[in-house]
């Protein structure tokens, strides 16, 4: 019998990287987390992720939702 020698492909590995970070931002910055938004620039919260990964301002919808909901109890 041969010995089952399985490798790791740095392409996957990078991709669940990706995809840690992501869900991080996602967290961190009040955004739906959907994994299949992933590399898609349609998304918006990919787009704001692609901004903060390049060192940009990116929106936070923590912050954003928190003066809309003050603004309503006025």
């Amino acid at each position: 019998m041969a010995k089952f020698n399985q490798k790791s492909n740095p392409l996957v590995e990078k991709l669940f990287d990706e995809l840690e970070k992501y869900l991080a931002f996602c967290q961190d910055f009040g955004y739906r987390f959907n994994e299949f938004d992933l590399y898609n620039f349609r998304s918006y919260s990919w787009q704001q992720y692609s901004k903060y990964s390049q060192g940009k301002n990116a929106k936070d919808m923590w912050e954003q939702d928190s003066q809309r909901h003050a603004a309503r109890r006025v």
